[in-house]
């Protein structure tokens, strides 16, 4: 039996068919943003990627979980 996936990784199939890129390429460019707050780097997401509010705070907090 497959557990389901849970919390921000939970979104990344729809982040990778709405914004048409693999979760690599939105993992790197969090990762060159990592000297900022996790709203800042939400908000870049948000400004330069027209990122929805929700896909990009499911990242951020992915990325920065992965960091502790």
């Amino acid at each position: 039996m497959t557990e389901k996936v849970k919390g921000p990784a939970s979104y990344f199939p729809s982040i990778e068919k709405k914004y048409e890129q693999p979760m690599d390429h939105w993992f790197a460019i969090v990762e060159k943003h990592l000297h900022l707050k996790h709203m800042e780097i939400v908000n870049v997401l948000k400004s330069e990627h027209a990122m929805g509010h929700g896909h990009a705070n499911a990242i951020v907090a992915y990325v920065l979980a992965q960091k502790k």
